[in-house]
């Protein structure tokens, strides 16, 4: 497969532009913000390669039986038109692909994560009328249909495969060696999925210091979502002064240690002790 080349600056200034409206709308658009994320990785993606996707959603919801009874009926319908007539799934070799975060790559490759895989299941049942929603299991993100009363719930990594309780209790107890709590089957909010997909890409991005472009994009969408974690504008600071951004990256520093100086004293002045080291670099 070819390599991943980043879009030009314009072209990138204009798809974070997008983002960050999407991102604020009454009712962000997952699949859109999804294939934002897409065209951040990837230069060839356009607004033709945009439309292309969702457009394949489309197509594939109409291939969806109509209304074909509640919950189990719903997760078996998609889950014999992805997972089996289609072979959407994935494998353990998929985490180690950036593709595999990026929707209009899975819909093309039919492998990806179980969080863009589980986009798949949601975005073209969502478009067949289906009561389905995320699922955000603690390591391994799934998809719900119907209510918590009649809630079941489905794997599309595994292609669909109904699970029983006692198979996401493993799957909590895999990923953390803790029980299952009712509080994890809640449906997860749109931007929260967004929030994950990028904290999957950046963690991608760490375990490889010479893709540290690819965290830094990462980080930046992740600033534009109207709620983040408040260190990752500490991380960003940090990439800056990594990737060479000496000046930049003590600046967001000092910023960042403003903003912790009111709860943690002692934190914000190690901040600026190395918003200081990074400007000793510059002489």
């Amino acid at each position: 497969m070819r390599s991943l080349r980043p879009p030009e600056p314009e072209q990138s200034a204009e798809w974070r532009r997008r983002f960050g409206l999407e991102a604020r709308a009454e009712r962000p658009d997952l699949s859109l913000l999804c294939l934002l994320i897409g065209a951040e990785a990837d230069g060839s993606l356009n607004e033709a390669g945009l439309d292309a996707s969702q457009i394949l959603l489309d197509e594939l919801a109409g291939r969806l039986p109509f209304r074909p009874g509640g919950p189990r009926a719903w997760a078996t319908a998609v889950a014999e038109l992805l997972g089996g007539e289609c072979g959407f799934h994935g494998s353990p070799a998929d985490y180690q692909r950036l593709e595999s975060s990026l929707l209009h790559q899975v819909l093309a490759r039919r492998r990806g994560l179980p969080i863009l895989l589980s986009v798949v299941w949601m975005e073209v049942a969502r478009r067949a009328g289906a009561p389905v929603y995320g699922v955000a299991l603690p390591g391994h993100f799934v998809v719900g249909f119907g209510p918590p009363e009649d809630q079941v719930l489905a794997d599309p990594f595994d292609g669909g495969r109904v699970l029983t309780g006692g198979d996401a209790e493993l799957l909590v107890a895999g990923a953390t060696g803790a029980p299952l709590d009712p509080s994890m089957l809640v449906p997860a909010r749109p931007l929260d999925v967004v929030l994950r997909i990028l904290n999957n890409i950046r963690a991608w991005a760490a375990a490889r210091p010479e893709r540290s472009e690819v965290a830094l994009w990462a980080v930046e969408l992740s600033l534009l979502l109207p709620a983040h974690p408040a260190r990752l504008r500490y991380e960003w600071a940090q990439l800056l002064v990594d990737r060479g951004e000496f000046l930049r990256g003590a600046t967001e520093l000092d910023a960042y240690a403003e903003v912790v100086a009111a709860v943690d004293a002692a934190a914000a002045e190690r901040v600026r002790l190395q918003a200081r080291a990074a400007r000793s670099l510059l002489n």
